[in-house]
């Protein structure tokens, strides 16, 4: 049986879900971002319990079609903006249908009924959180961001970046900087 699970986004959170099942007698035979795959057969009770008990951590079992669609779709958008290397051979849209085997405008009129915003917006935000993860690590500069995260130009980055944070991402790394020093009262 496969059960979906909302907010699940890092390792801790596995561990968090497993031990949780397991308090409540169920077996994960697979736990994946989003998704837990339990063995043998499971009460409505033992449900309950497990969904009482993640809320606790601010995780939420899915029952609800929908709501389990839009979180299958956040998932493939992290995990691609977060945990892959690899740069789209097509665009988004085609990838994100293809992973999710339905049809993109589908997706997205879902995923903005449920979430409120668009699939394009949630895939900005992700992107413009890991620039600003990037700058803090200072590991690269705005011209290897921008080439790492496959943006057109550096300026279309700064761009996007000015639009959601207020800030373009120099002024950001000033901050960043000068926060990290002492320099500023935060």
């Amino acid at each position: 049986m496969n059960l979906f699970i909302k907010n699940m986004v890092s390792s801790r959170c596995k561990m968090i879900v497993e031990l949780e099942f397991e308090k409540a007698g169920l077996k994960c035979t697979a736990i994946e971002q989003g998704r837990v795959t339990i063995a043998g057969t499971v009460s409505p009770i033992q449900i309950q319990e497990v969904g009482v008990a993640l809320l606790n951590y601010g995780l939420e079992l899915l029952d609800n079609k929908k709501s389990i669609l839009v979180e299958r779709i956040k998932q493939v958008i992290i995990d691609m903006i977060h945990h892959s290397e690899n740069q789209l051979k097509t665009n988004f849209s085609d990838y994100l249908s293809d992973k999710l085997n339905l049809d993109y405008t589908y997706l997205a009129n879902i995923f903005s009924d449920i979430q409120g915003i668009t699939i394009e917006h949630f895939i900005i935000l992700h992107k413009i959180q890991l620039v600003k993860q990037l700058i803090w690590q200072d590991e690269l500069n705005l011209t290897e961001i921008s080439w790492k995260l496959h943006y057109s130009s550096v300026a279309h980055l700064s761009t996007q970046f000015k639009k959601v944070t207020g800030v373009t991402p120099s002024q950001f790394k000033h901050f960043t900087f000068q926060s990290q020093t002492g320099l500023v009262n935060v």
